[in-house]
């Protein structure tokens, strides 16, 4: 078969296990300084650390930036992390195949230490870190000039993106363990880099925070080119999202609300298509432009569109048939008369959004159905047809740019911040008039307490957010149990991914790459190895609240 020939068997074979004599013999993620870096920082040129930054951002969704030196097809920037993290949640399905690049985060054997995944989920960050870092000790922290300044403050909300794109994974929620390790906190100042270990959760948030209250105030009156880069409406979104994380839930609603203005939610007709693939929806405040020459590897199929979307001409889930699916726990909670619900098609393969589209002639649920050799076949009960193509259904460019945020996260924050801080009145309207403007005509939300409220708002989440990354963070925060299933009917799950978690299971908790353990004293290799892999059928009775 042709198709398989594009995507070798021996790449499948193999697509679990990192290079592990590269890692072995590296140095920490972050201190690497390249030949290129210049420390004189009475002399920064705006010129050249504009460059810099611009190298900050091209980062994010660069293909094969975990591994450079290798061509793996998991290897996409940030979107393959938060693929991967949405894998290990309870609400996205994939079939366990030799097609499926992710599939060690749905049995959850990337808590090994040595595997690629959780290597690249380590990796994408620090890499990134070590950027903005490099950046920030090219300027003079005291400098005065106007455009330096706004690098600084945007390298300083990266860095602290980056860290909040860690500390969620490597520790339980702040208010439970904010004096236990999380991750290593590396700066510009940072001056032993074989020996750091791990700061608390609550050292971790001061640095994030240190840094986006500097970015706030250096990014005053900042004009932004386009929504690639980070303005301070962007670094209120951030620092909302800290504060929700931390439970700071009045300043969350506050940070949410500033970065809100002037963005509105997509409208029922703008979601009523396959959308969420251009860095023009007006609902977007930030996010990476992905274009046609930034694809540079294997045909496109190291991309997003390739591995979640169900409409590339050129992808792994059309052409293989690992969609990725809403798990019908959460579907069935939606309500018919909510647009969302034809975000995947249903158990019939049905779905309204597939009206408004067409794929090599066909229209409508016809598309479901569509078998063209070597590119697609049929779609699998409640695969996703949420994300679209920017360069149109069946477009073999993948060119789709992602979404960092957008403002229906910041609504929902702001709902649950204000309820949480005692004006549940407040968070209520807030988020129905979210749903029913948006999304529902017919919503309406019956909680009565700040704890129900805040039930709901995660149900929400969980719909408006599904695919985006967001599942495992919330799950830690909240404190709350993963439920892929009830009793003994484990629905389209694999026997190999059909398990719950409880909360508080140390397996949770990402492990430390072994690069890192090798070449930083500061963290030995026994840190987070607590619990193990979960097995086929575990916790059949557990609940979660929102899918019972």
């Amino acid at each position: 078969m042709k198709y398989i020939s594009k995507i070798s068997f021996f790449a499948m074979g193999c697509f679990v296990l990192a290079s592990c004599s590269d890692m072995d013999d590296m140095k920490p993620e972050g201190n690497v300084v390249s030949d290129e870096q210049v420390n004189e920082t009475t002399t920064a040129v705006p010129e050249r650390v504009a460059a810099d930054l611009a190298g900050v951002y091209s980062y994010m969704g660069k293909q094969y930036c975990a591994f450079p030196n290798d061509t793996r097809d998991d290897d996409f920037g940030l979107p393959a992390v938060y693929l991967s993290q949405d894998l290990n949640g309870p609400d996205m399905v994939c079939d366990n195949s030799g097609y499926n690049w992710f599939s060690v985060s749905g049995d959850y054997s990337d808590r090994n230490a040595n595997y690629a995944n959780p290597y690249a989920r380590y990796a994408n960050f620090y890499n990134q870190l070590k950027l903005a870092n490099d950046l920030l000790a090219s300027i003079d922290p005291a400098t005065e000039n106007p455009q330096l300044k706004q690098y600084m403050g945007q390298a300083k909300a990266v860095r602290a993106f980056d860290y909040l794109g860690l500390a969620p994974y490597y520790q339980f929620n702040y208010q439970s363990s904010k004096d236990k390790p999380c991750v290593p906190i590396v700066t510009e100042a940072t001056a032993d880099y074989s020996n750091n270990p791990r700061a608390t959760v609550e050292e971790v948030y001061t640095q994030i925070m240190n840094d986006l209250n500097d970015a706030i105030s250096l990014l005053e009156g900042y004009v932004r080119p386009d929504k690639t880069k980070i303005d301070q409406q962007v670094a209120y979104g951030l620092r909302a999202r800290a504060n929700l994380y931390m439970g700071n839930w009045a300043a969350a609603a506050t940070d949410a609300d500033k970065a809100l203005a002037g963005y509105n939610p997509a409208s029922r007709a703008d979601v009523s298509t396959p959308a969420f693939c251009r860095l023009s929806e007006p609902n977007w405040l930030w996010g990476l432009l992905i274009e046609a020459a930034n694809i540079t590897g294997n045909g496109g199929y190291p991309t997003w569109p390739s591995k979640l979307g169900s409409f590339s001409g050129n992808g792994y889930a059309p052409g293989t048939g690992v969609y990725k699916r809403i798990n019908p726990l959460l579907w069935n909670k939606i309500s018919d008369t909510d647009v969302r619900k034809g975000w995947w098609v249903d158990a019939d393969l049905h779905s309204p959004l597939l009206a408004t589209v067409s794929w090599n002639g066909v229209t409508g649920d016809a598309i479901s159905t569509l078998e063209i050799p070597d590119v697609k076949v049929k779609f699998l009960p409640y695969s996703n047809v949420k994300f679209g193509m920017k360069s149109g259904v069946g477009s073999t460019t993948n060119d789709s740019d992602w979404c960092l945020m957008r403002a229906e996260e910041l609504i929902l924050i702001k709902a649950e911040g204000l309820a949480m801080s005692g004006d549940v009145a407040g968070g209520k309207k807030v988020l129905e008039d979210f749903v029913k403007g948006y999304r529902d005509a017919e919503y309406s939300c019956s909680a009565a307490s700040a704890e129900t409220l805040q039930t709901e708002i995660w149900k929400q989440r969980r719909i408006e957010l599904w695919g985006e990354g967001f599942s495992i963070a919330d799950i830690m925060r909240l404190n709350k149990p993963i439920v892929r299933f009830h009793g003994s009917d484990t629905g389209i799950w694999p026997d190999a991914f059909a398990f719950n978690i409880e909360p508080n299971d140390g397996y949770l908790l990402l492990r430390f790459p072994q690069k890192e353990t090798n070449n930083n004293l500061g963290i030995p290799p026994t840190e987070n190895t607590d619990g193990t892999q979960p097995v086929a059928g575990q916790n059949p009775g557990l609940n979660d609240g929102v899918t019972d």
